[in-house]
């Protein structure tokens, strides 16, 4: 098959992982998304996505930094075609291709040549591979010319020329099996002594049997716990009944919608807090009548105040971190939540604009 039959054929299977710390992606295999230990961030929970279903919550029941793997439970859907793990060697030459979500694009395939199909770093045989991979690729699996699984990308070398490695595909098998037969959830592997350990079975973040330290089980233990103008800005929008955990698209941003409307709230480093809603294009005609209706509305408009850049019309909410209130900023981001939804229909309907197309929708 070649590149683009390979993502018609397996797309189902492929998943977008999301956490406060980044984006990566992970795929389906004998019903566990598999992706890479550094994507979930020693996290119980992230946010996941896929062509069959929408962003949610989702839990990680594997975690093993020491192989840079993690299994994510996942929801129950109907896959076309399911992908399967490699059970032929890889070899020098071979014809690959990755799949997955590099800087947040969904479903991007690249193609390339295995460099040298075991290359060892550290105690861990690697696919060395020349196809471009970039963070986000991480965790997204590496398939042969059949869909086959041989490997899940793993990292990168920094100011190389596609200089990309993958995890091969029998560590990912051994992993499955050995979980599956513990027959439970919520593991942890010991990076010392690599035995599986069941995160009730843990004390003090301490292996219980060979004594080592486990990071990954303080981490799992003490979860995400934003700070400052960040917990007050998901206070404001947990008490508007914002779903925060699925809103969130890094630590300093926020998604979520309102009917037709999408609204962004972005928190900069000089302090700026900006909510915003890309409500739609201006029109061919009507234009004069358009901006007459949006200077009006400013003028009547607290909190908000609608702009037009390079086409697109906003409605935004601005203020500086240190004059943020709750309160204030509870009634700034409903009524940005509310006239959002709101205006986009006037200006659609009375005046003619265009409707605009979201990441959502190409999902």
């Amino acid at each position: 098959m070649n590149t683009q039959q390979i993502l018609d054929t397996y797309i189902d299977s492929i998943i977008q992982i999301n956490t406060p710390y980044g984006s990566g992606s992970g795929f389906i295999i004998d019903g566990l998304i598999v992706t890479n230990s550094h994507v979930v961030s020693g996290l119980k929970d992230v946010v996941i996505s896929a062509k069959k279903f929408k962003r949610q919550k989702a839990h990680v029941i594997y975690d093993d930094p020491s192989f840079d793997l993690a299994f994510i439970r996942s929801p129950k859907f109907e896959i076309g075609t399911p992908l399967q793990l490699s059970k032929s060697d890889v070899s020098d030459g071979d014809t690959v291709i990755t799949v997955g979500h590099p800087y947040g694009l969904n479903y991007s395939a690249t193609e390339g040549i295995v460099s040298k199909a075991a290359r060892l770093q550290g105690e861990l045989e690697y696919i060395q591979i020349d196809a471009a991979i970039n963070p986000g690729n991480s965790g997204g699996p590496l398939l042969n010319t059949d869909g086959e699984v041989i490997g899940v990308n793993t990292f990168i070398i920094l100011d190389s020329n596609n200089l990309g490695f993958a995890l091969p595909f029998y560590y990912v098998r051994d992993a499955i099996d050995a979980f599956k037969q513990l027959g439970e959830t919520d593991v942890i592997r010991c990076y010392s002594c690599k035995n599986l350990i069941k995160e009730a079975d843990i004390t003090n973040d301490y292996c219980p049997l060979c004594g080592v330290k486990l990071t990954v089980a303080k981490q799992r233990r003490e979860g995400y716990a934003p700070s400052g103008v960040i917990a007050l800005l998901e206070s404001i929008l947990d008490d508007l009944g914002i779903d925060v955990m699925l809103a969130r698209r890094s630590q300093r941003s926020w998604r979520f919608e309102e009917g037709t409307a999408v609204i962004n709230i972005n928190y900069y480093d000089n302090g700026v807090i900006i909510g915003d809603s890309s409500l739609c294009r201006m029109p061919g005609k009507n234009i004069e009548d358009m901006y007459n209706y949006l200077l009006n509305e400013n003028d009547t408009l607290s909190y908000l105040r609608f702009s037009v850049n390079e086409n697109i019309i906003y409605l935004s909410f601005l203020i500086i971190d240190s004059s943020l209130t709750f309160e204030e900023g509870k009634v700034a981001f409903e009524r940005l939540r509310s006239n959002a939804n709101r205006y986009d229909d006037i200006l659609i309907n009375e005046f003619g604009a265009q409707r605009l197309k979201h990441d959502e929708d190409l999902e």
